[in-house]
Order: C-alpha cells, then sequence, then structure tokens
C-alpha cells in the first residue's frame, strides 16, 4: 500500500523560501515516500522544479462555505492515500483541514508541538525557522536543512537577460510589498534610487524586478526595470537575479527572503510591523535596519549603510 506524506504551505513567497530547508529535511527522512505539497496557485510551478518534492497538489483556497470545492478537495486529497501531514502553514483554514478533510491521520503542527501548558501564541512569537525546527523535531526528523536553505536547484544563467538591462555590476532594490501589507513600505525608495544613481553612476546600475501587481509602480522608478519579454521574471529567475546582485535593498518581502537565505550583501527595512528576528531574517550580510516607524527612516541612513558596505 502506498503511504505518501503531505506537506502543506500555502505561502507567501518568502514563507515558501523559507520552508524550502524544513521540506529538504522531511524528504530525506522519508527517502523511500513519495512527498507532496500543497499550496496554492502563484507557487506550484516553482515548487514543482522542487527537487525534495514528488508533485505539487493546488489549493485555490476558495471559501470554507463552498462545500462543493471542499468535498472535492476532499477527494482528490483522499486518492494520494497520505498517511502524514506536516501542516508548515499553521492557519485557522489548516486546522480545518485536519478536522474535516484530512482527519484521522498522523498530523504533525504548532499546536502538536506545544509544551505542556505553552499555547499557541506563546509558541507563535518564536522565530520561524525555530518553530519549524522544533515541529520536524516532534516527529523525529534530523534538522540538517532547516535553518539551512539550499536555493541552488533553482539557479540558471540569466546572462543574457541581464547584457539587456546593464553591462556592469547591479544593485537589487525591492521598494514594492503586498497590498494587504502597506504597513512594511518604506516611502523612500524613490529618493533613494536616485542618491544611488549620482554617488554610484559609474560603478554600478541600479535595478528593479517587479512582480504582476508593480509595474505601472516600477516604471515611476529611475531605475532598470527588468523584464522577460514584457512580462514580470518568474521566481527562479528572481533567484538568479539575487544571486548576481553586489547589493540588495529590500521591503520585508519574499526577495528579502532570498536575498537572506543567499547571503547576499544587502539591507532589509523594517517598521514595527514585527521584527528581523520573529521572522528569521538577516545574518552577517544582509542587514535589518529596525525602526519604530519606517517613515521615520531617512534616506541618508540607508545610503549611510550602503556606503559601508560598498566602499
Amino acid at each position: 500500500i502506498m503511504s505518501n506524506i503531505l506537506i502543506i504551505k500555502h505561502g507567501s513567497l518568502g514563507d515558501l523560501i523559507q520552508a524550502n530547508g524544513a521540506i529538504k529535511d522531511i524528504k530525506e527522512f522519508y527517502s523511500n515516500r513519495k512527498v507532496f505539497l500543497l499550496t496554492s496557485r502563484p507557487y506550484s510551478l516553482f515548487m514543482s522544479e522542487c527537487p525534495y518534492i514528488d508533485g505539487v497538489i493546488i489549493d485555490k483556497k476558495l471559501p470554507r462555505w463552498n462545500l462543493f470545492y471542499l468535498y472535492n478537495l476532499k477527494k482528490l486529497l483522499s486518492k494520494y492515500q497520505f498517511t502524514k501531514v506536516f501542516d508548515l502553514q499553521n492557519s485557522r483554514r489548516t486546522r480545518f483541514y485536519k478536522n474535516f478533510i484530512l482527519k484521522n491521520l498522523d498530523w504533525s503542527s504548532s499546536l502538536t508541538t506545544l509544551d505542556p501548558g505553552q499555547s499557541k501564541k506563546d509558541f507563535d512569537d518564536y522565530p520561524v525557522l525555530d518553530r519549524m525546527e522544533l515541529q520536524l523535531k516532534k516527529s523525529s526528523i534530523p534538522t540538517n536543512n532547516v535553518k539551512n536553505v539550499d536555493l541552488s536547484w533553482a539557479y540558471e544563467d540569466l546572462s543574457k537577460l541581464i547584457k539587456q538591462y546593464t553591462n556592469r555590476d547591479y544593485i537589487l532594490i525591492f521598494p514594492f510589498c503586498s497590498k494587504k501589507h502597506q504597513n512594511k513600505k518604506w516611502p523612500f525608495f524613490k529618493d533613494l534610487i536616485s542618491q544611488i544613481r549620482r554617488e554610484y553612476k559609474n560603478n554600478y546600475s541600479v535595478l528593479v524586478a517587479p512582480g504582476p501587481n508593480e509595474l505601472t509602480e516600477a516604471k515611476e522608478l529611475n531605475a532598470n526595470v527588468v523584464l522577460d519579454e514584457g512580462n514580470p521574471i518568474n521566481i527562479k529567475m528572481l533567484i538568479s537575479l539575487i544571486k548576481g546582485a553586489k547589493f540588495i535593498v529590500s521591503n520585508d518581502t519574499g526577495p528579502a527572503h532570498i536575498a537572506s537565505h543567499l547571503k547576499k550583501n544587502g539591507l532589509v527595512l523594517f517598521g514595527s510591523h514585527t521584527t528581523a528576528k520573529k521572522v528569521s531574517l538577516g545574518n552577517e550580510n544582509f542587514k535589518a535596519i529596525s525602526v519604530e516607524k519606517l517613515s521615520n527612516l531617512k534616506v541618508n541612513t540607508v545610503i549611510g549603510e550602503i556606503r559601508d558596505k560598498l566602499n
């Protein structure tokens, strides 16, 4: 009888990047089983190329009152004969799935990881990668990769694409943010880009790589907008573009997680919405600047950090 493993991680991009190490640990532990990922559509193609996953199942995440959808999802998932579920999303939705769609399975989640007397709220205050590590350890899985995310499987040769935009080293800027997290957005990227161009114009080009909803915003910046035949680049290209950058400045978004795991030289800017420690972001190369209010963070402060690193 087949006995497959299911990992649930719906998104966002940063979350999936961070889960890569845990996913690798799970696959190495269950090397003789098939490991499937339940995720949302924007990440399905990217993760289907991940070598630690045998298949991707798309969850449209329709409202829970849509019984027809839930019934079909349950029917689809039951075909795989899963015996163990790793819920790396740990959301209200996945808790609902545990009770109604994937019930009576061996289930690993933040709730099954809590110490006696510990609440989920306490547990959720731990850094993201610490939480994943504890969750895997509770299932007796060796955690060699959970904090050591390896994205080399996603590298592509981008030299041809980059040649269209620059013949020099480049600084990569990520001034964007998802609509629902505008509080993560530093408002002065336009000024920063102008100042970088003034100061470094002979050494570096300034590139931005917008996502599908960020094209209009990108065109208003004084930077080279990297596109693939007029369309936003895909996630593997994004990872490879970040890998080739000399320096990166980003809001707290998916690209910052990629830059952090690639140990790139750069800066990520945090307001009080969360801390770099809690989202497991930053290291000796990729530094977090944290302020109470992002609107109070001055361009000169950020430029000063860039100078320290680049000169």
